[in-house]
C-alpha cells in the first residue's frame, strides 16, 4: 500500500504498537494517578488477594475444600462457592458445617487472587493444631521431614502419606512450610487424613523416636546400603532432606542407618516427594510382610 500524498510506502501498525499510542496511554495514566482514578492493569498480571483475618487461612479447590468441610477437627468460618463447585462437591446447602456464600468466580479472585486455581470454592478456617510425639501412640509408619520447604513438595508428601496409610508426619517447627492453601491444594485433601507433628529439635525428636521403638531410615544418596536392605522390625522412621542440600550433618549423624534409593538410570536423585512416594511404599510391603 503507498501514501496517495506523497507516493511513499504506508506502514500499517496496530494502535497499540505505535508510538503515539503509548504516548497518549501515558498521559491518561498519569490523569488517572493524579485524580484518584485506579489505574487499569496490563493483560496477564497476576492480581493480590486480601489477607485474611490473623489466625486464619483459606483453603480453596474441590479436594481441598470437600474434605476440610467434612473434618470435624476444622474450625470453620465461611465459605465461598459458586453453585457449580458446590453441585459437584455433592454437599447439600443446608448440611453445610459453616456459613456459605453463593458467589461468582471473581468474587473468589478478589480474595485469593488470581493466580489462586480456586475452581470454584474458597473456604475460610483455621490451620489445624499440629500434634506431639507423644500422640503416637500404636503408630508403625512416621515420615521425617529435614527442612524441606517447598510447600508444593510438602504438599504432595502428605498425599503420598496419606495414600500408604502412613500414621504421622513430623517437621520442625521452622524452615517448614506452615498450612496454606498452596499446601493444602498440593495435598488434595490429604491435609485433613494424617496427622501432623511439629518439633523444635529434629536430633532430639529422632533420639526420641528411636526410644519408642523406631528404625529411623535417612535417605541418602551415598547410603551405604540399599533402602529395602536397611528395613527391619515393626516400627519405621524414614527421614527425608531438604531440596537440594539433602539430609543435615546432625541429622545423617542421629538417624540409626542411612540407605539410598536403588536408581539404575542416568539420574541418581529424585525430587524429595517422589523419593517420599517409592520409600513409602517399600516400607508399607515390608510392614505387611510382618
Amino acid at each position: 500500500m503507498s501514501d496517495e500524498t506523497s507516493g511513499t510506502p504506508k506502514t500499517t501498525k496496530s494502535p497499540k504498537d505505535s508510538h503515539y499510542a503509548r504516548l497518549r496511554r501515558t498521559h491518561r495514566d498519569a490523569k488517572r494517578e493524579a485524580s484518584g482514578e485506579p489505574q487499569r492493569r496490563p493483560r496477564n498480571e497476576a492480581i493480590p488477594g486480601k489477607a485474611p483475618p490473623p489466625g486464619r487461612i483459606w483453603l480453596y479447590g474441590l479436594h481441598s475444600v470437600s474434605e476440610a468441610l467434612n473434618n470435624p477437627r476444622r474450625r470453620l468460618h465461611r465459605l465461598l462457592a459458586t453453585r457449580n463447585a458446590l453441585a459437584r462437591i455433592g454437599i447439600d446447602e443446608a448440611a453445610l458445617p459453616c456459613p456459605f456464600e453463593i458467589v461468582e468466580p471473581r468474587a473468589i479472585d478478589a480474595e485469593l487472587g488470581s493466580e489462586a486455581v480456586h475452581q470454584g470454592l474458597a473456604l475460610e478456617t483455621e490451620p489445624l493444631a499440629a500434634k506431639k510425639l507423644g500422640d503416637l501412640s500404636g503408630a508403625s509408619l512416621v515420615l521425617v521431614l529435614d527442612q524441606v520447604t517447598d510447600p508444593h513438595n510438602v504438599g504432595a508428601i502428605l498425599r503420598s502419606a496419606t495414600a500408604f496409610a502412613a500414621d504421622a508426619v513430623v517437621t520442625t517447627s521452622r524452615h517448614s512450610p506452615q498450612e496454606s492453601g498452596v499446601l493444602a491444594k498440593a495435598a488434595s485433601g490429604a491435609l485433613e487424613h494424617v496427622t501432623q507433628i511439629e518439633v523444635r529439635n529434629l536430633a532430639e525428636a529422632l533420639t526420641e523416636l528411636s526410644g519408642q521403638g523406631f528404625l529411623t531410615v535417612g535417605l541418602d544418596s551415598e547410603g551405604p546400603e540399599s533402602f529395602e536392605a536397611s528395613l527391619a522390625g515393626e516400627k519405621l522412621a524414614i527421614v527425608l532432606g531438604a531440596e537440594g542440600k539433602g539430609l543435615r550433618l546432625k541429622t545423617r549423624a542421629t538417624v540409626t542407618t542411612l540407605a539410598r534409593l536403588e536408581m539404575p538410570g542416568a539420574i541418581h536423585s529424585l525430587n524429595v516427594s517422589n523419593a517420599a512416594a517409592i520409600a513409602l511404599y517399600a516400607a508399607r510391603r515390608h510392614l505387611g510382610k510382618g
